[in-house]
C-alpha cells in the first residue's frame, strides 16, 4: 500500500537540469508519528529495529469473526510493547457471520482489550469490502450500522473507550448510507494511498482523520501507517 507524499527540491531540481545530472525525486512519509499495522503475514518482526527506524506506534491484527485469533498476535504485541512502541489490537470484522455484541465480546477475550498504561491504544474496528462475498456482507445500510453500533457499545462498557473505526470513505458510505453516527465517539483510521499529502475525503460524519494508512509496504514490516497530530498527543490517546 505505500505509495509516499512526494517533494522535490527546487534547488535539486535546477542543478540536475543545468548539469544534465539524473533527477532524483525525494520521497517522505506524511509528517507526523509513524506507524505499522501488521498480521500474521509478517513474522519474525525485530520490534528493536522497528524502533530504531523511528516508528512510534503499532496496531496488530488479534482476531476475525468469532473463529479466527492471529498465531502471530501475542508476540507482536508484547514485542512491540516491550521497546516502547504504543501499540494496540484490531478486529477484523464480519458483520454477516454473528452480531457485532458477539464479535466484540471476543475481541475483548483474546487481546483487544485497553489499559491506561500510556502504551496501549483502544482497540480498532477493522470494517471495509468483504473480501470474500457481496461488499456489504448482505447487510443493508441500516443493519450495517446497528450492527457497528452494537460492536462499539459493548467494547466501550467493557472498556471505557470507544474503539478506533478502520474503514475507506468508498464503503463507509455506501454501506453504512454516510451514516455520521459514530464520529463524535470514535477515532477514525481512514485507509487511502495516494501521494497526495492528506488522505481526501473522509467517510461521512469525521471532518478530520486520527489515523492514515497511507501506503501497504515500506521500510519497516505491514502496512505504512501516520498520527495526525503530535507525539504528545498520541500518548494522550493511549492514557485515555
Amino acid at each position: 500500500m505505500k505509495i509516499s507524499t512526494t517533494w522535490i527540491s527546487t534547488a535539486l531540481l535546477g542543478a540536475a537540469l543545468t548539469l544534465g545530472a539524473p533527477l532524483e525525486i525525494e520521497r517522505r512519509a506524511p509528517s507526523g508519528p509513524a506507524g505499522i499495522d501488521v498480521s500474521s503475514y509478517q513474522t519474525g518482526i525485530n520490534w528493536a529495529t522497528v524502533k530504531a527506524n523511528g516508528i512510534s506506534f503499532a496496531y496488530i491484527k488479534a482476531t476475525e469473526g468469532t473463529t479466527y485469533t492471529s498465531p502471530q498476535f501475542s508476540s507482536q504485541y508484547t514485542g512491540a510493547y516491550n521497546q516502547g512502541i504504543i501499540r494496540g489490537a484490531y478486529h477484523f470484522a464480519h458483520p454477516d457471520s454473528s452480531t457485532g455484541a458477539a464479535q466484540a465480546n471476543y475481541f475483548l477475550a483474546h487481546g483487544g482489550g485497553w489499559s491506561a498504561d500510556g502504551l496501549t491504544l483502544p482497540g480498532a474496528l477493522d470494517i471495509e469490502a468483504n473480501p470474500s462475498g457481496a461488499t456489504c456482507y448482505g447487510l443493508s445500510t441500516s443493519a450495517m450500522v446497528s450492527w457497528i453500533s452494537s460492536f462499539s457499545s459493548t467494547y466501550h462498557s467493557a472498556t471505557g473507550r470507544y474503539p478506533v473505526i478502520y474503514t475507506t470513505a468508498s464503503w463507509w458510505n455506501q454501506c453504512t448510507g454516510s451514516s455520521t453516527a459514530f464520529a463524535a465517539n470514535s477515532p477514525l483510521w481512514v485507509a487511502h494511498y495516494t501521494t497526495a499529502s492528506t488522505p481526501g475525503a473522509l467517510p461521512a460524519g469525521w471532518s478530520y482523520e486520527t489515523f492514515w494508512q497511507y501506503a501497504d509496504s515500506g521500510p519497516n514490516p505491514g502496512d505504512a501507517d501516520v498520527f495526525n497530530g503530535s507525539a504528545s498527543g498520541l500518548k494522550k490517546i493511549a492514557t485515555g
